[in-house]
């Protein structure tokens, strides 16, 4: 008796890419959020508890959106791009180039531009990079000049929003020297479950705060 054959693994698993300091920092303002807004509910009185309801309403969702919603998710054939308000979908086949200036943005052919919210770049830790990757080529503890050294190493010295772009990058030109399949373009889905609760707490906030 044979036993079932299990399902087949995909090839390639997904590469996801987020930015820790935009997790630590969103769930910091979540819990600071609802602790003053829980405190207002409590003790307040009046229309301050529905006042500071609807203020929760309206701030939670966008501070989800900003700081836990986005993240980059990419494999061998596509890349899925998580921003705060919409998710985008590209078949590396579509991509043109990833680059990194003062924001990270992946380009199409059909000329469209995407900003990539999950990877931040920060110039002051581009600034530290450098000087470290000019510092190690002039003085090296090993004798090794800046033609000799592991490419690895500089990669490393890298700021992390380049070292991302550039993964990224490899995956778009290594997707470039496949063959096409068919004629897939980009797919976009807004994200209503995040956009429709901070709409509906920003109308509840106007209504109470005319009425009040």
């Amino acid at each position: 008796m044979t036993s079932p054959t299990p399902p087949a693994e995909p090839a390639h698993a997904d590469r996801t890419f987020r930015s820790g300091a935009g997790l630590v920092g969103g769930v910091l303002l979540i819990l600071l959020v609802g602790w003053i807004g829980g405190d207002a509910v409590v003790r307040g009185a009046g229309w301050v508890p529905w006042l500071a309801l609807a203020s929760l309403l309206t701030v939670i969702p966008l501070i989800v959106a900003f700081t836990l919603r986005p993240a980059v998710f990419a494999d061998e054939e596509r890349i899925r791009i998580r921003n705060p308000f919409r998710t985008v979908v590209l078949p590396w086949t579509d991509v043109s180039t990833v680059r990194a200036a003062y924001s990270s943005e992946i380009f199409t052919h059909s000329g469209a531009k995407y900003q990539l919210w999950a990877v931040p770049v920060s110039l002051r830790e581009r600034k530290r990079a450098a000087r470290k990757a000019t510092r190690q080529a002039t003085d090296d503890p090993y004798g090794r000049t800046s033609a000799s050294a592991d490419v690895r190493d500089t990669q490393a010295r890298a700021a992390a929003a380049d070292r991302t772009v550039e993964d990224l990058r490899e995956l778009a030109e290594r997707a470039g020297h496949r063959e096409e399949q068919g004629t897939t373009t980009a797919s976009v889905r807004w994200a209503y479950e995040v956009i429709a609760p901070a709409v509906v707490g920003a109308v509840l906030l106007v209504v109470l705060l005319a009425i009040g």
